[in-house]
C-alpha cells in the first residue's frame, strides 16, 4: 500500500538526517564496544548487539504508533474533522522539512547518556533509549508516519506503518555496522546532498497532507494495488 512506501520512505530519510547520519559511526562504537579503528579494521563485525539497538528503537516507535491509531480510533467519530486535522499538522511538518518555516522545537535534539552495563539486553535499552532522544530532532519526519497512523482504521495498520519506518531506519544502520570503511566514505560524500534528500522528503510529506484533506490518499492506494497488484501481499 502507498502508506507503507512512505513510512519505509520517511525511515531511510531519518537515517540519512543530519542529526542521525554523522553520528552513526559513534553510535555503532558505543554499541558494539570497539573503537572506530577497531571497526574499520575488523573483517567480521558482530552485528547482534547492532540489531538489537535497532530492535530497541523500533518497539519505542511501534508503541507510538499504536498509540496514534488508537487515539484516532477514539476520535472516529469526527473523522471528517480528524483527517483535515491530520493532513494540516503533515502539511506543517512538511513544511519545516522544505525550510519554508522553522518551528524552533523541532531543531531540538535531546542527548542521553546511558550508563547502562552492558549484556545480552543492554543494546535494546540503548536503542530505547535513544528512540526518545532521536524523537524530537526528526520529530517533522517521524510525527506525519504517527499522524498518518491516526488515519488508519485498525491498530495492525498502525503497527505495520510504523513497523515499515523501523525497518526503513534500520536496514541502512544494520548495513552501516557491517560495512562500516564503505560508510564512512559514504557519509563523507553525501554530506552535501543531505538538505537536498530531507527537503525532497519534505515535499512527498507535503503531498500525502494535501492527499488526505482532501480524502484522495486511500483512492490512490486503491489505483496502485489496481496498476502494481504485487503490493496486495504487503498489506
Amino acid at each position: 500500500m502507498f502508506e507503507l512506501v512512505i513510512a519505509f520512505g520517511a525511515g531511510l530519510i531519518s537515517f540519512l538526517s543530519p542529526c542521525v547520519l554523522p553520528l552513526i559511526p559513534g553510535y555503532i562504537s558505543y554499541i558494539s564496544g570497539s573503537s572506530l579503528n577497531e571497526l574499520v579494521e575488523k573483517k567480521n563485525i558482530n552485528l547482534i548487539p547492532i540489531i538489537l539497538f535497532t530492535i530497541g528503537f523500533s518497539i519505542v516507535f511501534i508503541i507510538f504508533g499504536a498509540a496514534s491509531t488508537y487515539l484516532g480510533q477514539v476520535l472516529l467519530q469526527n473523522s471528517i474533522e480528524l483527517r483535515i486535522v491530520a493532513g494540516l499538522i503533515i502539511i506543517i511538518f512538511s513544511l519545516h522539512i522544505i525550510g519554508l518555516i522553522n518551528i524552533k522545537f523541532l531543531n531540538y535534539e535531546k542527548r542521553i547518556n546511558t550508563n547502562i552495563s552492558k549484556n545480552f539486553f543492554s543494546p535494546i535499552l540503548i536503542g530505547m533509549a535513544f528512540a526518545f532522544g532521536w524523537t524530537p530532532c526528526i520529530g517533522p519526519i517521524l510525527g506525519s508516519i504517527l499522524v498518518l497512523a491516526s488515519t488508519e482504521e485498525n491498530l495492525g495498520r498502525g503497527i505495520m506503518l510504523l513497523s515499515f519506518y523501523s525497518v526503513g531506519l534500520a536496514i541502512p544502520f544494520i548495513l552501516s555496522g557491517y560495512l562500516m570503511q564503505k560508510f564512512l566514505i559514504f557519509s563523507k560524500n553525501f554530506k552535501n546532498n543531505i538538505n537536498k534528500v530531507t527537503k525532497i522528503g519534505g515535499i512527498i510529506l507535503l503531498i500525502t497532507g494535501v492527499l488526505i484533506i482532501t480524502n484522495q490518499l486511500q483512492a490512490l492506494g486503491y489505483y496502485l494495488l489496481d496498476a502494481l497488484p504485487f503490493l496486495q501481499n504487503f498489506g
